[in-house]
C-alpha cells in the first residue's frame, strides 16, 4: 500500500491511495467467502459455488464492491497517519483504476481540521469580575429555605394576597366564543408564580371565597397556540380555596429539622460558605470567558461547516435530553412552539460555530505551549467519573473504550490550557 498528497483546496485534501493487487486479492476472496451463499448457480448447492463459476455467470468486478469495503479501510488509515492529517469527516472516495491482477487506485477527498491563525494571547487585559456575598442574598436563601418548609394552612374568610395557593375554576373566552384548552376546574394556583398568563394572577388579589371574577387579559404575540396569540380574552374564574403558607420560626429548632446542624447560626455559616463558593465559581466562570472570547477575536480560522453540522446536533441532543428531563418530549416541543427542525438548527448554528471555533484556538494553544495531561490527572479525572456515577473506579477503567479515554484527556488539556491563559491575562 502507499498514498501520496495530491493537493489541498481550503480544508479539503485530495490524496491518491494505492492498494497493491495481492492485498486487493485477499480483500476479494474475503468479500466472496462473506457472500458466496447469496447466489444460485445451476448444478451447485447454494453457497458451494466456486468463486470463478460465480464470477464467470455474474462478471469478473462481481465481488470488488465488498472487496473494497473490505481494503480500503485500512489503506485510508495507513495513509492519514503517514501523511498526518487529521480527518474531520469521512472521505469522499473515487476508484482511478481497478483491473485484475493490478494495483488498485483510488483517489480521497477528506476535509481535514482547519488550520488556526493565532493572535496575541498573552498578558490579555480584561475587566475582573468579582462576587461576594450579601446580607440581603443570605436572607433571601433563609427565606426560601422557610418556603419549602412551610405548612400549607386555610385561611379563613379574607380576600386573596399575594403568596396565596388558591384552588380555582375557570372559563376562557375570546368574544362570544369559548376557546378550547381554556377551561379546568379545582385547578391549584399559587398567586405571584407567573404560571397563568401575564396579568391574570394579580386580578384575583382582594378577591373572596366563591366569588366569581372576570380577569381580562392579552395573549403574548408569541404564545404556542397561534389562534390566541395577541388576543384579547376574559376568563370566568370561581375562588373555591384560600390557602396561605405557615412559615416555621427561624431559630435552632428550624436549623436541627432543615439541616445537620444545632444552632441557627451553623446553619447561616454554612449557607454564607455556599454560596460564596457559587460566588467565587461564578467569577471564575466569566474571568475565563472573557479571556478566551477576547483571545477568540484576536484569532482567525476557517472553520469547515461539517464541523459546525456536528456541534449542532451535539446541543440540540443536549437540549432534547434536558426536555425529557423536565418531562416534555422534544417532538412535543416543537408542535407547542411551532418551530421546524430546520428553524431550531439555525437558532443553534450562531452559538455552536462560535463553540468550535474556541475549541480549535485553544488546542491550537495547548499544541504551541506543549501543555498535556498528565497520568496522575487522568487517574483523578476518572475517580471523579467513578464517584460521580457511584462506580468503582477499577472497574470504570477496565470499561473505558479508548475514544472515550482521548475524550477525557482532551478534557484536561482544555482545563489546563484556560487555566493558563488567564494565569497570563491581566484581569484589571
Amino acid at each position: 500500500m502507499s498514498s501520496t498528497f495530491v493537493k489541498k483546496e481550503g480544508n479539503i485534501v485530495t490524496l491518491k491511495i494505492e492498494v497493491d493487487a495481492e492485498t486487493f486479492e485477499k480483500g476479494v476472496q474475503q468479500a466472496y467467502l462473506k457472500n458466496k451463499s447469496r447466489f444460485n448457480i445451476p448444478g451447485f448447492r447454494k453457497g458451494k459455488a466456486p468463486r470463478k463459476i460465480i464470477e464467470m455467470n455474474y462478471g469478473e468486478g462481481v465481488f470488488y464492491e465488498d472487496a473494497i469495503n473490505i481494503v480500503f479501510p485500512e489503506a485510508y488509515d495507513k495513509a492519514i497517519d503517514e501523511l498526518k492529517l487529521d480527518p474531520v469527516d469521512r472521505p469522499s472516495i473515487d476508484i482511478e483504476e481497478i483491473e485484475k491482477g493490478k494495483p488498485v487506485v483510488f483517489t480521497a477527498d477528506v476535509t481535514v481540521k482547519p488550520e488556526v491563525k493565532l493572535g496575541e494571547y498573552k498578558g490579555i487585559e480584561v475587566e475582573k469580575s468579582e462576587y461576594n456575598v450579601t446580607e440581603e442574598e443570605l436572607e433571601a436563601e433563609l427565606k426560601r429555605m422557610q418556603e419549602r418548609n412551610a405548612r400549607i394552612i386555610d385561611a379563613g374568610d379574607r380576600p386573596v394576597k399575594q403568596g396565596d395557593i388558591l384552588t380555582i375554576d375557570y372559563s376562557g373566552f375570546v368574544g362570544e366564543e369559548q376557546f378550547e384548552g381554556g377551561t379546568a376546574q379545582n385547578q391549584p394556583l399559587e398567586i405571584g408564580s407567573g404560571r397563568f398568563i401575564p396579568g391574570f394572577e394579580e386580578q384575583l388579589i382582594g378577591k373572596n371565597k366563591e366569588e366569581e371574577v372576570e380577569v381580562k387579559v392579552t395573549f403574548p404575540e408569541e404564545y404556542h397556540a397561534e389562534e390566541l396569540s395577541g388576543k384579547d380574552a376574559i376568563f370566568k374564574v370561581v375562588i373555591h380555596e384560600i390557602k396561605e403558607k405557615e412559615l416555621p420560626a427561624l431559630d435552632h429548632e428550624f436549623a436541627k429539622d432543615v439541616s445537620e446542624f444545632d444552632t441557627l447560626d451553623e446553619l447561616k455559616n454554612d449557607i454564607k460558605n455556599r454560596l460564596q463558593k457559587q460566588a467565587e465559581d461564578r467569577a471564575k466562570a466569566e474571568n475565563e470567558n472573557k479571556v478566551v472570547e477576547k483571545i477568540a477575536d484576536a484569532c482567525e480560522v476557517d472553520i469547515p461547516e461539517v464541523m459546525i453540522d456536528r456541534q449542532v446536533d451535539d446541543d440540540i441532543n443536549d437540549f432534547a435530553y434536558r426536555l425529557r428531563y423536565q418531562g416534555l418530549e422534544f417532538e412535543k416541543y416543537l408542535e407547542l412552539t411551532g418551530t421546524g427542525i430546520e428553524d431550531l438548527r439555525n437558532q443553534f448554528k450562531p452559538n455552536a460555530e462560535k463553540l468550535v471555533k474556541v475549541d480549535l484556538i485553544l488546542e491550537a494553544i495547548s499544541e504551541k505551549e506543549g501543555i498535556d495531561s498528565t497520568e496522575e490527572e487522568l487517574n483523578e479525572e476518572l475517580e471523579n467519573i467513578a464517584k460521580q456515577y457511584n462506580q468503582d473506579v477499577e472497574k470504570l477503567k477496565g470499561n473505558i473504550k479508548g475514544d472515550d479515554l482521548e475524550y477525557i484527556k482532551k478534557g484536561i488539556i482544555k482545563r489546563k490550557t484556560i487555566e493558563f491563559l488567564v494565569k497570563e491575562a491581566k484581569l484589571s
